[in-house]
């Protein structure tokens, strides 16, 4: 029986994908480099250890960059942007449909906690999960397993009792290596890398009610 559902948080939850690209990408701009999109993508839904843009941008100018204020001035800029930005389609919607049907939630996010946590609380959501895992609190970032296995611990759940709700590539292999079900819902970014690994995907957490998505779920299982 499917009992939990784990979130992602960046790109999901809330589209923090664009405006952390886009900022980067006028970072290079200014230093007349490009930064391609299937370079960014090897750190979307893992973290910096997987690509860091820094040590891309000085491999490509053949010089030592200041790190420290340039990395300061483009999160000002990536905060900026996200400013805008609301709750995707369907979010809010699944965490009640999850809440009536007694499922379980929680959040598994490659990211700091005080990032998550402060774009949940402005966004209202922070109350709304059972249970919460983030990149700065464990050993392997995605696509290793660790953060869907450590959120599925603090909800008392197993991964066949459970469905994943992703937007990259690093973030479907961490929650299959976990051996959760896992559905792609990518946007504008990560709908531009390869997600056909995903157990189904959708445009938006819109396009599917979640009650239909958890028969769906438990049909294949018992196939």
């Amino acid at each position: 029986m499917i009992s939990a559902l784990v979130f992602d948080f960046d790109g999901l939850i809330l589209d923090t994908e664009i405006s952390s690209y886009q900022s980067w990408q006028e970072i290079y701009t200014e230093y007349e480099q490009h930064l391609p999109l299937e370079k960014w993508a090897a750190c979307i839904g893992s973290g910096p250890e997987a690509f860091d843009p820094h040590d891309y941008l000085e491999l490509l100018t053949g010089q030592a960059i200041e790190r420290d204020p340039l990395a300061e001035r483009r999160l000002r800029r990536h905060l900026e942007l996200i400013e805008t930005q609301t709750v995707l389609p369907g979010v809010e919607q699944y965490i009640e449909d999850a809440r009536r049907l007694n499922m379980k939630i929680a959040v598994a996010s490659s990211s700091p906690r005080s990032w998550v946590i402060s774009h949940l609380t402005r966004l209202g959501l922070h109350e709304k999960f059972d249970a919460m895992k983030f990149g700065d609190e464990v050993t392997h970032r995605k696509p290793h397993p660790e953060l869907y296995l450590s959120a599925l611990d603090l909800l008392g759940a197993q991964p066949e009792q459970a469905i994943a709700l992703e937007d990259s590539p690093n973030g479907v292999r961490a929650a299959q290596n976990a051996g959760i079900f896992c559905v792609a819902i990518p946007n504008p970014i990560t709908g531009q890398l390869p997600l056909d690994h995903a157990d189904l995907r959708l445009t938006s957490l819109a396009a599917m009610p979640l009650e239909q998505l958890v028969l769906q779920v438990a049909n294949r299982q018992e196939v």
